[in-house]
């Protein structure tokens, strides 16, 4: 199986980034997590995009706050799909981080899931390696399944103390 990158502009981010790691262990992907950021060390990030594909990697996924380049700047050094987790800042509440890793260039496209959206991020890319993993999409076809029944589970409770008596 392929692994997913976590690249993270700080170590601040952690906080959030531990979401996605927590929820690919659940479904045994394995990644790597990394501190590079788009503007204290490009090179760096550069690099690592652009090795990311030979280095045993099949999606990257990039957290960063405020200006949020750190996605856009790797979708631009590597043609692995990018998925972009915009964080909450202080200032605006993420909308900045929202924006400026959701409006890309066309050519450049990077995946981008709700502010501070690590499970999804992390689903997202699970769902990206499914696609020549069968084993992977049987875990997560299970997972659904899963949450169907739960919601079902309280539509039955809710039906049963409302339904009769309205």
């Amino acid at each position: 199986m392929k692994k997913v990158a976590i690249v993270m502009g700080s170590d601040s981010d952690l906080p959030v980034v531990e979401k996605a790691v927590g929820k690919l262990a659940e479904y045994g992907v394995p990644c790597e997590v990394h501190v590079f950021s788009a503007h204290r060390t490009p090179d760096q990030a550069r690099a690592f995009a652009r090795g990311a594909r030979e280095n045993g990697f099949g999606v990257i996924i990039a957290a960063a706050g405020m200006a949020a380049h750190l996605a856009g700047a790797l979708a631009a050094n590597t043609t692995l799909p990018v998925v972009g987790i915009p964080l909450k800042s202080k200032a605006l509440d993420g909308v900045d981080a929202l924006l400026s890793t959701v409006q890309m260039p066309s050519g450049i496209p990077v995946a981008t899931v709700g502010i501070d959206g690590a499970a999804n991020a992390a689903l997202l890319a699970a769902e990206i390696l499914a696609l020549s993993d069968d084993a992977l999409a049987a875990k997560l076809d299970a997972a659904r399944a899963a949450e169907t029944e739960k919601v079902l589970a309280k539509n039955a409770a809710v039906e049963a103390r409302f339904n009769s008596s309205c």
